[in-house]
């Protein structure tokens, strides 16, 4: 049967997000709806000096982000990768601009260091911001990750040589380490919460497989990412919001580029996890609420 030109549907945002979490889960093929994947043979197959933006984004949240940008000036990119550090932000969150403020003074070795506001609604709904940089990049590479990630020894210096010449749309680290789920009062926490360059406590952390390109382990093709964007024929997906949105778009983007990923071997890739979500807009009791199910789930998972 030929593939149907269908336009994305346009219905109420919780059955919009039903229905895309639906057709996600393979339901429904990709190429109904993203159009222009550039085959394998189009895409560069760069080698040499590589450039690589990571993509950010922070709401209440730079008690996390202090350590992210401090593995950036800490384990500095060797010289064959330059880094665009992009992290998306908004009005109303001063201690993430006093942490931006703070360390767009250092000056890093191939870092470039890029802050990139947003409205409230449009920052809430991370699929804008990913896509305004998939589409805007000029690098070889762009890392879709949260800011509780953590690039240490090693890992930009490997990476460097693992994207030699490669091509694929999507890849990701096998290996991640993650700490436990961290109390807000927590000492790690609390020092991030001052602007200063941090080295994380790497015994506190444990070492866990991954099996897929989940959201803050999303290494994406230039090509790719400048050609279809993250989810940008997904209307729901590109809609500002007044509270934060849970990223099912994570999933999404994985079913339209028609891949869960190619798994890479990666060192210092380090992962803070915490109880608290500061970006929850929601009362003191829904947010208790949403820590405890947090707690539940991960225990679950065998991740506590």
């Amino acid at each position: 049967m030929a593939d149907l030109d269908l336009p994305a549907p346009h219905w109420s945002a919780p059955i919009a997000g039903i229905w895309w979490r639906f057709a996600a889960s393979g339901a429904i093929p990709a190429r109904w709806f993203q159009k222009s994947l550039p085959p394998l043979e189009a895409r560069s197959a760069r080698t040499g000096a590589l450039s690589l933006e990571i993509v950010s984004h922070c709401w209440n949240y730079s008690h996390l982000l202090t350590y992210q940008l401090s593995s950036l000036v800490l384990h500095q990119p060797p010289p064959n990768l330059r880094i665009v550090m992009t992290v998306f932000h908004a009005d109303g969150d001063e201690r993430t601009a006093a942490l931006l403020e703070h360390f767009g003074q250092i000056d890093c070795p191939n870092v470039q260091w890029n802050w990139r506001k947003l409205t409230r609604p449009q920052l809430f709904r991370r699929g804008i911001g990913r896509n305004l940089a998939a589409r805007e990049t000029s690098c070889d590479w762009v890392w879709f990750t949260d800011c509780d990630l953590v690039l240490n020894e090693d890992c930009l210096t490997t990476l460097a040589d693992v994207l030699q010449g490669r091509q694929e749309a999507l890849l990701f680290p096998r290996i991640e380490q993650t700490t436990t789920l961290l109390a807000e009062d927590d000492p790690m926490l609390v020092a991030g919460a001052q602007p200063q360059v941090l080295p994380i406590a790497k015994d506190n952390f444990t070492s866990h497989t991954r099996d897929r390109a989940t959201g803050p382990l999303q290494i994406t093709h230039g090509d790719v990412a400048r050609e279809c964007g993250y989810c940008e024929c997904i209307d729901l997906y590109q809609t500002p919001s007044e509270t934060w949105c849970k990223a099912h778009e994570d999933r999404a983007f994985r079913w339209l580029l028609e891949t869960q990923g190619t798994p890479i071997d990666l060192p210092g890739v380090f992962r803070i996890r915490h109880v608290h979500k500061g970006r929850y807009t929601g009362s003191k009791a829904s947010n208790r609420w949403r820590s405890l199910i947090r707690r539940i789930s991960s225990t679950l998972k065998g991740e506590n």
